[in-house]
């Protein structure tokens, strides 16, 4: 029997939020079984760079990455951001790594290609070093992955975080029962994004096409569930949505993606 791996990713809802990063890595560490960790930190980024005088471009929800903007994120991601988090976990005795794509070649990735848009430096997942990574995992050290990946030719690429996640849970699947959370501000897929309680508690295959058919799932919450399917098809056990509370065993309130 294959043992149990939590993939969760946090944005900035909670990233941004002392008290509520606070609470969840405490339920973060007192998951059961292998647990691994990833973040962003964009909002952080462009406060940033706002500072320093650089300005931020933002296409269709993505980051355009030149070469300065590169260098901010790069600090502020897995800098300042992740070395914050491995403090605060080993205050909670949770013995925490940080980690981009680039250490121990976890996560290779390749420029993306200019179509309509040149985004830069932004990278797109072309494989993750599982064998590494359950190294560290048997060791007992928790990885704490920050949005940044490398082309193995010495160039960082800036990289989804949602999407390093989900790359991240189908890399680990062949070697572990894997779930993958992805925390955000809500408390899951709503069938009115009026209503915080109308949570969609369970979505297939068949659900998602009615909801995608009745425009209930649209906008960012598209690529989110593209990110969701993918990596079902690829063997991930589970996927869960919904607000960081759904790490409390108690709460029920979260949507689960099967196929």
């Amino acid at each position: 029997m294959k043992q149990k791996l939590s993939i969760i990713k946090i944005g900035g809802n909670i990233i941004e939020n002392k008290a509520e990063l606070s609470k969840f890595l405490a339920l973060f560490s007192s998951l059961d079984g292998y647990q691994i960790l990833v973040h962003g930190g964009g909002k952080l980024a462009t406060q940033l760079a706002t500072k320093l005088g650089i300005e931020s471009e933002i296409v269709g929800g993505r980051r355009i990455t030149d070469a300065e903007t590169l260098e901010v994120i790069t600090m502020v991601y897995a800098g300042l951001i992740n070395k914050n988090i491995i403090a605060a976990l080993q205050a909670k005795n949770c013995n925490a790594i940080g980690l981009s794509g680039a250490d121990g070649n976890t996560i290779q990735a390749h420029k993306r290609h200019v179509k309509e848009i040149d985004y830069g430096f932004a990278g797109d997942v072309d494989g993750v070093n599982s064998q590494m990574i359950s190294k560290l995992l048997e060791a007992k050290l928790t990885p704490v992955f920050c949005a940044i990946t490398h082309n193995g030719k010495g160039q960082l690429l800036n990289t989804n975080a949602d999407t390093i996640a989900s790359e991240l849970a189908i890399g680990m699947s062949e070697m572990y029962d894997t779930t993958l959370y992805y925390c955000f501000e809500k408390k899951g897929v709503l069938m009115n994004i009026n209503d915080e309680n109308s949570v969609i508690r369970n979505i297939d295959s068949q659900k998602y096409q009615e909801l995608l058919d009745n425009r209930i799932i649209v906008d960012g919450m598209l690529p989110k569930l593209e990110n969701c399917f993918h990596a079902l098809h690829k063997n991930v056990s589970k996927v869960c949505i919904g607000h960081a509370a759904m790490l409390d065993t108690e709460n029920e309130l979260f949507t689960t993606i099967t196929l």
